[in-house]
């Protein structure tokens, strides 16, 4: 199936509520603590053209994911992505992920980029796309983004362990890590 994939502006807006939903849905599906957002915060990254949205040719959402900057835009969070139920299956997150790795590096190119998560599909994508475990005193220690996780079933374990731990998995992509791997003369 063809989809239409680009980065998000005003005229997605209508698509913010559906995009609400599907998020909320899918973590009560999988009992994970996928915070929730409002479609005004959705729109708000929509407008600033740090979204990549999927849609069918037609029109219908497929798809979406978004980014934000944190600590002086030294570090840039890959959020919020989700599939609609019926494009699951056909390598659209994949298509959604790509687009939102080259808007991170397009618009914040020296910046460490991360996402953290608790779906394993999620972190195999990650992996792909360079990004490494890590534990999240690694990740930006800018307030407002563990702000963000508030609206997450699962806060207080984060909360209760003083940012530094919780259900999900930190997962970083550091545009100055360069493994070099010497090969032994033989």
């Amino acid at each position: 199936m063809e989809f239409v994939i680009q980065v998000a502006d005003a005229s997605h807006g209508c698509y913010a509520e559906k995009i609400c939903d599907e998020i909320f849905i899918s973590a009560q599906e999988r009992h994970t603590g996928i915070a929730r957002r409002t479609p005004e915060y959705i729109i708000e990254k929509m407008t600033a053209g740090k979204a990549v949205i999927a849609t069918t040719p037609d029109g219908e959402f497929a798809g979406f994911s978004y980014i934000e900057s944190w600590g002086g835009k030294s570090y840039v969070a890959n959020s919020g992505l989700i599939v609609a139920h019926k494009f699951r299956g056909m390598g659209l997150s994949r298509k959604i992920k790509e687009q939102t790795f080259i808007l991170s590096r397009t618009l914040f190119p020296d910046a460490k980029i991360f996402s953290i998560t608790t779906g394993g599909a999620v972190m195999r994508l990650n992996y792909e796309f360079g990004f490494r475990p890590v534990p999240f005193s690694e990740l930006t220690s800018d307030p407002e983004f563990w702000r963000g996780c508030e609206g997450c079933r699962n806060f207080v374990i984060l909360e209760n362990n003083d940012y530094q731990r919780c259900i999900c998995t930190g997962l970083l992509y550091d545009p100055n890590d360069r493994i070099k791997i010497k090969t032994p003369e033989i």
